[in-house]
């Protein structure tokens, strides 16, 4: 049997990889509600940072259903319920304390929400990807709870405390590989659907408050390390297809209120793409690429 044999008789392995974003990941429900109804269906997920509270959730439930499920969620979601920013957020800070918000806040969420405690328990084999604090190591994890592994992969420096899983001090995924398309391909995936949440690229000036500029510094890193990253993949064996974000962009990662117009958007975006070929094209989306309006 010749290599070219070897590869095509091999099963074919669909990870959709979930990247993240801040608010803007809601982009991602739209684009998961696209590609569903167009008969896509996943092997398994990766996520990180924003990226991985979808795919946790969408795990439990990796349906149509499940994936209107999370719009509904995303709908009622507010700043407050993120980034619950109070009088203990402020005693913190005159106490030195080493970060902006208590996690308390999405913990609470992610328990309320997500069905299920252990990551190998999720219906859909989900994989998270975590930093170390400590040597900005990647680290997989898939196993464990779940709700630990999502609060240490979106635990932006600075602003979220680390998680302690083990022996280590886990951050934002981003620090590693925000969209860990090499991640999925170490797992076994043939076929790698990235699914980005974009950037705000039409705000017009530099966003003001700390965790607003962290947020939108830290889209910009993933969609430049996504075109890196694809470019890299490019001529590899492993078929990747990127999902085009929304172009032109106003609405900041820190901003909450705009989640049902996005997914909207998203998913009408996704249809038209879809129907425009998309899935049989290798091509990186231009509005990852560096633009201006």
């Amino acid at each position: 049997m010749s290599l070219t044999d070897s590869i095509s008789s091999t099963p074919r392995r669909t990870a959709f990889v979930l990247a993240g974003g801040g608010s803007l990941a809601a982009v991602e429900v739209g684009m998961l509600q696209a590609l569903l109804d167009w008969g896509e269906t996943p092997s398994f997920m990766v996520g990180a940072s924003a990226g991985a509270i979808n795919a946790a959730y969408f795990a439990a439930d990796p349906t149509r259903d499940g994936a209107d499920k999370l719009e509904r969620l995303w709908c009622v979601i507010r700043r407050r319920d993120v980034f619950p920013l109070n009088l203990g957020s402020v005693i913190g800070l005159l106490r030195r304390r080493d970060y902006l918000v208590d996690s308390y806040g999405l913990r609470s969420l992610l328990q309320k929400h997500v069905a299920y405690e252990r990551l190998e328990d999720a219906r859909l084999p989900l994989h998270i990807v975590a930093s170390d604090m400590l040597t900005g190591e990647e680290v997989l994890l898939s196993s464990g709870s779940v709700v630990d592994a999502v609060l240490a992969s979106a635990a932006i420096p600075g602003v979220f405390p680390p998680v302690r899983i083990d022996a280590r001090l886990l951050v934002d995924g981003g620090v590693a590989n925000n969209t860990p398309i090499s991640t999925a391909i170490k797992l076994g995936a043939t076929r790698v659907v990235v699914l980005p949440t974009g950037f705000a690229c039409a705000i017009g000036q530099i966003p003001t408050g700390a965790i607003v500029r962290a947020l939108h510094a830290l889209s910009l890193l993933v969609s430049r390390q996504l075109v890196h990253d694809a470019e890299h993949f490019a001529n590899s064996q492993v078929e990747l297809r990127i999902v085009p974000s929304l172009c032109p962009l106003h609405t900041s990662p820190y901003d909450y209120s705009s989640a049902r117009a996005l997914i909207a958007q998203s998913k009408a975006c996704t249809e038209r793409w879809l129907e425009d070929g998309g899935m049989e094209r290798g091509d990186i989306p231009g509005p990852l690429q560096e633009h201006h309006h």
